[in-house]
């Protein structure tokens, strides 16, 4: 044997990592002392059946794809599946492999990452139990809003409503007060309209029934149109996506996202324009608001309560949370989430 040759015979034999050669039609042509160790088959068993009778029936379908890119030129890099080895056990495997047209053969290295696997499963278990927790007290906290604007707008407003009625019985059949107790009367009749407006505003912000009633885009058209009568500033709202697509846990955050976007134009930013719009790609759907303000120091733009809670509300639906600011050239807040795995 040439000395390259043997270099080259030592490394397949004693290398930890799985190596192998297969023909073109399937089959193993040799395994390096790896594969037998892993698998718990012979050579002999190894060679006798299809590649693919050791591979989880799950996950047959989608190597036999792979494989035929693999054999028309395409280099697999680490391409992941499941072997069943002799004892019954399932082994992750993490392939690199390359096929030779000349020769009709596929050389393949693999790692075993069935131990990163399990790790991963078990990450991905705790993460699914915190996110079930985490949309529980979501849902918890949205139904405690509901029921305390529902208090609000039909118990306390209706008292109120009912004191404004007296306030304007006593104005239209009293005629002997006096001027200045007409002056008191018509004071309260005027501060009563204002307290039952202000607690329908309220109750609107805490928990807006519209959105279940009439849907996200009629709810944010309302809020914009609410936010430029209460601060004469313009506030536009432009849909580019499909709505059906966001659960209603999105639907809501997305209104509380628009909701202390407004709150921090107010707040921070001194805008003469605020434009919110939610548009769709193939691939996510984003919500951006984009102001003509002043902007503020990007050194501590994400220490900001209205920020803080625009982060939190994104990382509750998966989404990335981008702000683009330059003092005084106004700011842009996108929540971006991805539709696969997140969207109906």
């Amino acid at each position: 044997m040439e000395s390259a040759e043997i270099e080259l015979f030592t490394l397949f034999e004693m290398t930890p990592d799985l190596v192998c050669i297969a023909g073109k039609d399937g089959f193993f042509r040799k395994v390096n002392p790896a594969v037998i160790k892993k698998l718990g088959y012979t050579e002999k068993e190894l060679f006798a059946l299809p590649i693919a009778s050791f591979i989880h029936p799950d996950d047959k379908e989608f190597t036999h794809h792979n494989r035929k890119e693999l054999l028309n030129g395409k280099v697999l890099l680490n391409f992941e599946n499941r072997y069943i080895a002799k004892n019954g056990q399932l082994v992750w495997l993490e392939w690199t492999s390359i096929y030779f047209p000349n020769k009709e053969i596929v050389f393949a290295i693999a790692k075993d990452v069935t131990e990163r696997k399990h790790i991963e499963k078990v990450v991905e278990e705790k993460y699914k139990k915190y996110k079930g927790l985490t949309a529980h007290f979501k849902n918890k906290i949205e139904k405690e809003r509901k029921y305390f604007a529902y208090e609000l707008h039909e118990e306390l407003a209706q008292l109120v409503a009912a004191v404004k009625m007296d306030i304007e019985w006593v104005a239209n059949n009293e005629t002997q007060m006096s001027a200045s107790s007409k002056s008191m009367i018509e004071h309260a009749l005027a501060v009563s309209k204002i307290i039952i407006k202000t607690i329908q505003k309220i109750s609107f912000s805490i928990s807006p029934n519209m959105l279940s009633d009439f849907g996200l885009n009629s709810t944010i058209e309302w809020l914009c149109n609410e936010f430029y009568i209460l601060n004469e500033i313009p506030c536009s709202f432009e849909s580019a996506y499909n709505e059906e697509r966001l659960t209603q846990e999105m639907k809501t955050d997305f209104f509380r996202i628009c909701q202390e976007s407004l709150t921090n134009v107010i707040d921070h930013v001194m805008a003469s324009n605020v434009k919110i719009r939610i548009a769709e790609s193939p691939k996510a759907i984003q919500l951006c608001s984009t102001d003509d303000g002043r902007g503020f120091d990007a050194a501590h733009q994400m220490e900001t309560p209205g920020l803080i809670n625009v982060r939190e509300h994104a990382s509750s639906i998966n989404g990335h949370l981008a702000v683009q600011n330059e003092i005084g050239q106004g700011t842009r807040i996108c929540v971006t989430i991805e539709k696969e795995n997140n969207l109906n």
